[in-house]
Parts: structure tokens; C-alpha cells; sequence
């Protein structure tokens, strides 16, 4: 059988499965524009995207957003006709900045999270990039949905569902990822029945993503079973050849134990999932001495946080992993070599298709 890709507006993906963004500087032009030539959705994080650059650490704003243009650039090279999307956190400084310059760049999809992006449709709204909430409850999706509408009359273009089994920043409360674990399959349900609602009001296909602790096909068939369009996966592409961290970083992946990823509160608030290593330890039983802020977070308190949290994802990325924090999904440890993009696409294709025979 053969798999439908996901239809945002008027283009179609080949497979159902877009390569969720990872910062700082894990999923760049290299991973997405790879995962767009093999015929996914490639997803390049826009979190500190300028950090290589010589200007960042006098002026992260204007890196930044140089960055942007180059990484987006890069990787129309590699896919010249694939879907290249970028993640921003709605929790990031410069947020309007940053939306503005990946739509000036013509990006095709924006996927936004780390809090509802409200005022996301104004950025774009007469232009050809699309866009699509991070959320993690139905109540969350209504509450977008509505907003959107009544505000500035736009219906989401995509809706992503995250769930509690993702790595980085979780859209949950700390208890509930620790007693009471929502449940990504119900949530998945509740809203693709409403979604459903929304396009027969709206005349309009929205297409339903669901993330967060997918690892094979099984799991892809699983959601497409139940009404999905398709998956984000992200912790599978770090451990690929052409993921944009260093093999330092891909490394911890494939030697994490399951033991060994843990809940952490993060400095901007929320609790986040990652591997556990000397600096998780260290950090928390003593704070770190800031001796620079990027103003990254809005939320984040230079004076009261733990850490710098841009500073130890910089090291992450960079492989300087016993002064990192190095995020990661629930089934990291899951993870034992590094394949080629082009390779785990086909293999998570044909388990896919093999699991849905079978349904």
C-alpha cells in the first residue's frame, strides 16, 4: 500500500512524517534539508539559530536572524522542491522578529509551541507560509482555534499534538508527567474530532500531527489508524548522518540508558525531558554563576535561574556534553547506531506500511 503524505495548502509531502525542530542547533539546514529531499517535512529550530556566528555573543538578535536567511537558503539547496518548515518557541524573545524574517525568507510552514502563539496569523496572513500551533490538550486546540478565528479570521493551517513522551520543553504540569501522565491517544481522538468539526464548518483540511514518544512504524500506523495525518519524530533524526550536532551529541543518544532520562525543571520554567549527565547533577544541587545573558527566554530570571540554559545547549550541540544539557525524547535510550536520513525515512516507510496491512 502506499502512504499518503501531509497536505498543508497546496503542497503534499511524500511521506507522513515531518523531523521536529531541535535547538539550539541540532536540526539545521543540513537534517532538514535532507529530510525534505527524502521526502519528509524537514523542520529547522530557529532557537539561537546564530549561535556559530562571530557577532552572537555582543548581538544574538542580529545573528540570529542572519542565520536565518543562510540555514533557510541551505537548505532550499538540498530540497529545492521539498516542504522546509522552521519551529519557533512563543516563549523566545525578538518572537515577531524572528516570525517576520523566516516569512520574508519565504519558509513554507511555521510550527510554533512553548505557549499558544496567539498573535502567530498576523505575520503571516497574505503570504504563502503556513502555520501551525503546538498543542497538548483539546482544550489547548479550542482555545487556539477560537482565538485565531475571531482575532484575525484564520484557520490553522496544521494542528501539532505533543505529547508527555517528548524531549525538551513538555507542555505539562510537573505532576502530570510524574502521577496522572495524559494519555496521547485520547488527546489525539478528542481532537481530531473536533478538528474534524472545524473543517466541515470551514470548508478547510487541517491536517492533525501527532509527536512525542514516536519511534517506528508501528507507532505512525498507530495514529493514522486513529485519524491522523501524520507524525513529528525528532529524537530518531538525531542519530542520523547528517543531523547538524556533533557526533559528541549523537553519541549520548546511543549510549543513554532509559535510567538515565529524567524530568528536569527547566531555567524558563516549564519541565523538560533529558539525558542525565554530570551537569544535570552538578546544577542541581548548586546554582551556576551567569556571567552572560543572551536574553533568549522571556521567562527566564538572569539572577535566579540555575543556569544559563542557552549556554548549555550551545555546549550540547557543540559535544561538550559534561557541561550540557542534551535533550532528548522518552526513547532516546531505544537508539543504538547512526543511519542516513535517507535510510531511517525508508525504514520507518516500510514498517508503516507493514503495520497498517496488518490493521
Amino acid at each position: 500500500m502506499e502512504l499518503r503524505g501531509i497536505k498543508i495548502g497546496d503542497k503534499i509531502s511524500k511521506f507522513p512524517i515531518i523531523q521536529g525542530g531541535m535547538g539550539v542547533g541540532v536540526s539545521l539546514h543540513k537534517l532538514a534539508g535532507n529530510v525534505s529531499k527524502e521526502g519528509g517535512i524537514g523542520i529547522i529550530s530557529t532557537a539561537d539559530i546564530g549561535y556559530k556566528d562571530e557577532e552572537f555573543s555582543k548581538n544574538p538578535l542580529n545573528a540570529n536572524l542572519k542565520a536565518i536567511g543562510i540555514e533557510i537558503e541551505k537548505a532550499r539547496k538540498i530540497a529545492p522542491n521539498g516542504i522546509l518548515g522552521v519551529n519557533m518557541m512563543v516563549a523566545m524573545n525578538n518572537y515577531a522578529e524572528t516570525a517576520i524574517e523566516c516569512v520574508k525568507k519565504g519558509i513554507d510552514l511555521i510550527i510554533s509551541g512553548a505557549g499558544l502563539p496567539k498573535d502567530l496569523p498576523k505575520f503571516v496572513k497574505g503570504t504563502k507560509t503556513k502555520i501551525a500551533p503546538i498543542i497538548s490538550s483539546l482544550r489547548a486546540c479550542k482555545l487556539i482555534t477560537k482565538h485565531w478565528r475571531d482575532k484575525y479570521e484564520y484557520i490553522p493551517d496544521m494542528i501539532v499534538i505533543e505529547g508527555p513522551e517528548a524531549g525538551g520543553h513538555l507542555g505539562f504540569k510537573l505532576p502530570e508527567l510524574e502521577e496522572n501522565k495524559p494519555n496521547l491517544e485520547t488527546i489525539t481522538k478528542e481532537v481530531v474530532e473536533y478538528i474534524n468539526e472545524v473543517e466541515k464548518e470551514t470548508n478547510k483540511e487541517i491536517p492533525v500531527v501527532v509527536a512525542g514518544g514516536i519511534f517506528d512504524g508501528n507507532d505512525i500506523a498507530k495514529y493514522l489508524k486513529i485519524g491522523a495525518s501524520g507524525v513529528q519524530m525528532a529524537t530518531r533524526f538525531v542519530a542520523t548522518n547528517e543531523c547538524d550536532a556533533s557526533i559528541e551529541f549523537k553519541k549520548a543518544y546511543i549510549n543513554a540508558k532509559k535510567d538515565d532520562i529524567k524530568i528536569i525543571k527547566s531555567p524558563v520554567g516549564m519541565p523538560g525531558r533529558a539525558i542525565r549527565n554530570k551537569f544535570i547533577d552538578t546544577v542541581s544541587k548548586e546554582k551556576e554563576k551567569i556571567t552572560k545573558c543572551y536574553r533568549c527566554i522571556r521567562t527566564c530570571d538572569a539572577v535566579n535561574t540555575p543556569y544559563c540554559i542557552t549556554k548549555a545547549l550551545i555546549n550540547a550541540v557543540k559535544g561538550n556534553i559534561d557541561e550540557a544539557l542534551v535533550f532528548c525524547g522518552s526513547n532516546a535510550y531505544r537508539i543504538n547506531n547512526i543511519v542516513s536520513v535517507h535510510d531511517l525515512i525508508e525504514e520507518l516507510a516500510k514498517e508503516t506500511k507493514l503495520a497498517m496491512s496488518e490493521i
